[in-house]
Order: C-alpha cells, then structure tokens, then sequence
C-alpha cells in the first residue's frame, strides 16, 4: 500500500510534519505501507498536478487545501489556506474525519500532534523536540534576533540544509530521519554534515549583502537581492540588523519564481498591525498575519518589483 504525502517543500515545519505523519499513520493507522513524498512550493499558477495524487492514500501537510476527492488527508495552519472561497466551502461541507484545519497554530507539526493525539491517540512524546523546535522555527519564538541569526542549534542548521536541499531524493531521505532519530544525530549524518560549513559561509555572506542592501524609513525595510542566489536568506537578519523596525520586504528570485517576502519583526518596539497574509492576498499570495509571501512567475521580475515597491509604500505609510 502507497502512501504519498505532499508537504511544503524546503521548509523546517513542511519537513517536521511529513514526518510527523508517517510515524503517526505507522503507529495508529497502518504499518504495513511504503511512504512517498512529495514537495509543494508556492508559485505562479497552479500548485497542484492531480496526476500526482497517485497513492492508495494521498495526504497534504502544512500547505493549502485541494478539493480533489483523491486527497484524504489535510493539515494545516497557514490563515491563507484555501485558494478560493469555493475551497473553503468545500472543506467546510466535507465534515472529513481526515481533515483538519487551525490557523492559531504556530506550526502544523504541533498542530498534528495535538490533533491525531486528541482524535486517534497518537502518543508524539518519543518526538517532542521535534514539535517544539518546530513550533519555534515556524513561529519565530527565538529569545532574540541574535539567536534567530546564529544558527548554533542543531533545528536551526537544519533548517538551512531543508531550505537548500539540492534534490527532491535529498529532502526525502532526510524526513525519513526526522521521523525516527534525535536532532543532534541527524545533523552528524555525514552527508548532512557535510553540507553545514558552506551553509553557514553562504549564511556569513548573505548577512553582508542584505547590510548593503537594506534601506530602512518609517518603521520598514526593503530589499532587492533579485539578482543574488540567496534563495532561502535567513529570515531574521533584517530584524538583526535593524532591531527597531517593525516590517521587512524581500525581493529575491529563484528557477521558479520570483518571490516577494513580507514580514514583521518578533521582537519590534511597536506592535505590528497589519494582516500580512491578507495583504499578500490581494497580489496572490498568502501566509499568516505576521508573515507572508507573494510567488510570481520567473519572467514576471518587474511585476514582482512593482508589488514589493507598493507593499513598502503603504507599510511606510502605516509606521508614520
């Protein structure tokens, strides 16, 4: 029997929760099955290829709904979570067993914890530092920027090495470990390993460049690094460098997109009051209320830069 499990892609809490559920499905489903998964990113037009829903069960972990009848199970956390209001109505008329959705979630691997904990008795002890190192990643509940841009725990340089895995075999190989073993043990996996000091020298850079490339007025930041190989940046070195702003806006660029990143600061000195996930969505995007991000298409960098540049304008304007 075929399992196969879509998750966000090249992401700490899309990883975390692919492997929360395989053991959840083994411990309290079925053992007796052959796990596939598959990585989701966020782009320009469709997100889904239903040709690939081609699991005896197919299952979708910390990414947007489907209202494909081949998708049996959904979790998930983000407050954009459905593509369109017909979407939210056909989870809302499903009355699935197998579906679930709570965006007051930090992160989905929490959320399905708590959630086959409470429905199916799934015991998720055995991995509790996974969840809470999730929940810290996917939350941004780091004491301080500083810590968020040292990466000195072991979650944290894994997270670099999932945001830059250089192949869909790699990712997979590595949720397999999440499922079963101690952080400190995956992360001296020799071909992990082998991956961090590189990572943490691109990681050195990236803060360099983004000091150049910042430019702070009224409470904002905004960055162009579009022509920089720096998709995956560190999140919080806007935050680190400029501990005083409230938001930051990322203009970056990879094979598949151009990305425009909206974010506000954890630690800022003035609360932030703007609905980033509902601000994302009226270019297309989505998120959560403090954190979101616009997908456009590769050839679309002007449109991208156009949306980045209107988003600073009136988040400026907001900080006044």
């Amino acid at each position: 029997m075929k399992i196969r499990v879509f998750f966000h892609d090249k992401c700490f809490d899309g990883a975390c929760s692919a492997a929360l559920f395989s053991r959840f499905y083994r411990e309290r489903i079925r053992a007796d099955v052959e796990f596939q998964f598959t990585g989701l990113v966020h782009r320009a037009g469709a997100l889904f290829d239903e040709s690939q829903f081609d699991g005896d069960e197919n299952a979708v972990v910390d990414f947007k709904y489907s209202p494909s009848p081949k998708i049996t199970w959904w979790f998930d956390h983000h407050e954009s979570a459905f593509l369109t209001p017909a979407d939210a109505e056909h989870y809302e008329r499903s009355q699935s067993n197998k579906k679930f959705y709570d965006p007051d979630f930090k992160s989905c691997t929490k959320f399905l914890a708590t959630t086959t904990a409470q429905r199916f008795g799934f015991n998720a002890k055995p991995v509790a530092e996974l969840i809470e190192w999730a929940d810290i990643i996917d939350g941004a509940m780091y004491q301080d920027a500083k810590t968020a841009v040292e990466v000195a725990h072991p979650a944290m340089r894994l997270t670099m090495v999932i945001e830059t895995a250089p192949s869909a075999d790699y990712g997979t190989r590595l949720i397999e470990l999440l499922a079963v073993k101690p952080l400190a043990e995956i992360v001296e996996t020799p071909w992990i390993a082998e991956r961090i000091p590189p990572l943490l020298e691109r990681h050195r850079k990236s803060i360099e460049i983004l000091r150049e490339r910042c430019e702070y007025k009224d409470g904002t930041i905004f960055f162009d690094v579009s022509d920089q190989e720096l998709e995956g940046y560190n999140k919080f070195i806007p935050y680190y460098l400029y501990p005083e702003c409230t938001y930051s806006i990322g203009l970056s660029r990879s094979s598949f997109r151009n990305k425009v990143a909206v974010g506000s600061n954890p630690w800022a000195p003035a609360i932030p009051t703007v609905n980033l996930a509902k601000l994302c969505e009226r270019y297309g995007g989505g998120g959560h209320a403090r954190v979101g991000a616009i997908s456009f298409d590769p050839a679309h960098r002007e449109e991208a830069r156009l949306a980045a540049v209107e988003i600073v304008a009136e988040l400026r304007r907001a900080g006044r």
